[in-house]
């Protein structure tokens, strides 16, 4: 660009920045006092503010810039254009130098001062932050301008080389320009352009397409090589340096370790079971602590070998207050005082009680030494075959007949 032509586009705009700041600069050491010293005397505010000037500056330039593009295209607008930039520009130079002015400078004597900023001695919060977004913002401002230049110019130049490219009787299609998205993809895909593809040409013709020698891409050699690389190192750790597990072991490992947990949720859950929940335990370890405490605190009422004695018989069907496990839980758990039999769950864990009921469950159908008579009511298992006589005589033609 010409001395001339940047006369032209700044000149007046620099002239107007210059006038502004002039005006402003009174303003800066305006309303001191011996008892506060003002924001403006920090270096390194005078730095931001500077930095905000030349920021505004640079803003301004690219605007005309802008302004100057676009009436290279669109004339008509040029002065409406012209003047709505130089308007909006000394709108925003303007409210930042008062921003700036208003919020970090020479107050009143008979206001606080504001608290000193934990970043920079001396300067406020309110003056730091305010120009940091003040320089912030216009940093957004600025690059969010050249990415608007940049694809201005660019779609001018396509214009120029669109126009020239018909004047020479070329092909539009070859003056474009692709996108740095799809230059970068024909890149790491190694695609050739289309003025090249005479060179990878097989010669094959099939119904007019064409046979290519294209390569595979870049990439996906190095990804295939990669996972040779792993496969490699794989191989030698488990199979031959064995420093890592083999897929057989990682497997048992998990194994084991869903089991560690598997007994940890079972321990958890069995000791918070309650009447409505309790199931009958299988496990021997179970059965062999509710034996433990049933040998301790229940033989006295009904005998070891649960025949019964002042308390009822165990072994049989025959229940006083029901015979399901979540029957027998209960009864353990709250007891029947009026009949002696106490309640349990204050010495008693629900885990302990529940690992008696299951063991007083299985003592069903055992043969005790001296049985005492039933009690109570015929108890049967939710689901179990029903009691078939095995003394009563079948009618052998009523048989004969069903099968008929």
């Amino acid at each position: 660009m010409n001395i001339h032509l940047f006369k032209k586009v700044y000149g007046k705009g620099i002239k107007t920045v210059g006038l502004l700041i002039a005006c402003l600069l009174p303003f800066l050491t305006f309303a001191q006092n011996p008892k506060k010293v003002s924001d403006v005397s920090n270096p390194f505010a005078m730095a931001m503010i500077a930095i905000a000037v030349f920021l505004l500056v640079a803003i301004y330039m690219v605007s005309r810039l802008l302004v100057q593009q676009a009436q290279s295209r669109v004339t008509r607008f040029k002065k409406q254009q012209k003047d709505n930039a130089a308007k909006i520009v000394a709108a925003v130079v303007i409210i930042c130098l008062s921003f700036a002015h208003t919020t970090g400078f020479a107050q009143d004597t008979a206001s606080a001062a504001p608290a000193a900023s934990a970043l920079v001695p001396i300067l406020s919060d309110t003056s730091f932050y305010g120009l940091v977004s003040v320089i912030a913002a216009e940093l957004i401002i600025l690059v969010a301008m050249l990415i608007q230049l940049k694809a201005m110019m660019s779609a001018e130049e396509l214009e120029e080389a669109t126009i020239a490219a018909a004047a020479a009787g070329i092909p539009v299609e070859a003056v474009k320009k692709d996108s740095s998205w799809k230059k970068v993809w024909d890149k790491a895909n190694s695609f050739k352009p289309l003025q090249e593809e005479s060179t990878i040409d097989l010669g094959h013709d099939y119904d007019g397409i064409r046979e290519l020698d294209n390569r595979l891409p870049p990439w996906w050699i190095y990804g295939f090589l990669l996972c040779i690389l792993f496969a490699c190192v794989y191989l030698w750790r488990t199979q031959v340096s064995h420093s890592a597990p083999t897929g057989i072991e990682e497997y048992q490992a998990s194994v084991a370790k869903a089991a560690v947990e598997k007994e940890a949720y079972l321990a958890k859950s069995k000791s918070s079971v309650d009447e409505n929940t309790v199931k009958v335990l299988t496990e021997s370890a179970d059965l062999e602590a509710g034996k433990k405490i049933f040998t301790a605190v229940c033989v006295a009422c009904h005998l070891a070998d649960g025949g019964g004695g002042v308390g009822p018989n165990l072994t049989d069907n025959y229940w006083i207050h029901g015979g399901s496990i979540k029957d027998v839980f209960k009864t353990l758990k709250y007891g029947w005082p009026e009949k002696g039999m106490k309640s349990w769950k204050d010495d008693y864990s629900a885990l302990q009680l529940a690992q008696i009921a299951s063991y007083v469950k299985s003592l069903q159908g055992t043969k005790p030494a001296t049985p005492k008579d039933p009690q109570g009511e015929l108890y049967k298992e939710e689901g179990a075959a029903p009691a078939v006589d095995s003394t009563k005589t079948v009618d052998s033609t009523k048989i004969t007949a069903s099968i008929k």
